[in-house]
């Protein structure tokens, strides 16, 4: 606890006290690769899906778009696998979700060359490297065909903001923070995600991480970097782990399935465990009564609406 308490005392000497939910929205469930042993398209095989079926609608991208815009919660980045569009599909996809959502956004769909972020640049305003973690001989087998210095080439474009994903359980160990302190330091990283290892059934790990060490790598990220901007990833089955994670300094809260989620038992001890840490929670995550749709564009509004409903049943 004594490295959550001085994490949290920084944590207040940069920061406000608000606490925000961070939405990924996924483009494609297709992967180029497939190969990550920690990832969900290695065990079912996701690079051997149709690439055109695997595509998400405009429609529904939009949606979940809007909801972010509407209920606060900050549209973290785009993500997909490896190659499931290419430049001038992610182009139109760029372009209209920043258009709804109102500002430039965030991408993480693996390694981009200067060419296609200069086409991009328009609507984009940062990019995220998926790298892992920065233990390079444990990147080598748990990643075999994501290259790590390609993520630096990538790192090392002009233009954009920089964000790192980083997930804990891997095997990495405790001695491994002062690799991830360094590539922190030599990208000049504005923003970094943390997830706890996520047991894929008929996968390659059987456990995640306990909530204290996951908190342990949050807590040295937020004591050595004091104004970074970090994000905090929890699913349903970890939920209580909510209030450590933002004693231990993180800004915002991620991954969680808040369109199947929200408003039900596990969202409101969200919110409790939020108010618990002494944090004020800033995204609507139990109600949109008083959310004006209004206004909305009518070729979404059908779709909005089967999202709306199943929210609202919950």
């Amino acid at each position: 606890m004594e490295i959550i308490e001085k994490a949290s005392k920084v944590y207040w000497d940069n920061f406000n006290g608000e606490a925000w939910f961070g939405r990924c929205i996924f483009l494609s469930w297709y992967c180029g690769l497939g190969s990550c042993k920690f990832c969900y398209r290695a065990i079912n095989k996701g690079h051997n899906i149709d690439r055109e079926k695997a595509r998400r609608s405009l429609n529904s991208i939009l949606v979940e778009t809007l909801l972010c815009k509407k209920l606060n919660w900050k549209l973290e980045f785009l993500t997909s696998g490896y190659d499931a569009l290419d430049t001038d599909e992610l182009l139109e996809i760029c372009k209209e979700v920043s258009r709804v959502y109102g500002k430039k956004i965030w991408l993480n769909i693996g390694v981009l060359s200067e060419e296609e972020l200069n086409k991009l640049k328009r609507y984009v305003e940062g990019i995220v490297a998926s790298i892992e973690t920065c233990n390079r001989e444990l990147h080598k087998k748990i990643c075999p065909d994501k290259k790590f210095e390609e993520y630096e080439q990538m790192l090392k474009i002009k233009g954009f903001k920089k964000g790192a994903t980083i997930v804990i359980g891997l095997g990495e160990k405790k001695e491994d923070f002062l690799e991830l302190k360094d590539f922190i330091k030599k990208y000049k990283l504005d923003k970094i995600t943390f997830y706890a290892l996520k047991p894929i059934k008929n996968g390659f790990y059987s456990e995640g991480p306990d909530r204290d060490y996951y908190a342990w790598w949050i807590a040295n990220t937020r004591i050595n970097f004091p104004k970074l901007e970090i994000i905090a990833g929890v699913t349903v089955k970890r939920v209580e782990d909510v209030d450590i994670l933002l004693k231990a300094g993180a800004n915002g809260v991620t991954k969680f399935p808040i369109t199947k989620c929200f408003g039900d038992e596990k969202t409101k001890l969200f919110e409790e465990l939020v108010k618990k840490s002494g944090r004020r929670m800033i995204s609507k995550l139990n109600d949109f009564n008083d959310v004006d749709f209004s206004d909305v564009d009518k070729n979404i509004k059908e779709k909005l609406e089967i999202y709306l409903n199943k929210m609202g049943k919950s």
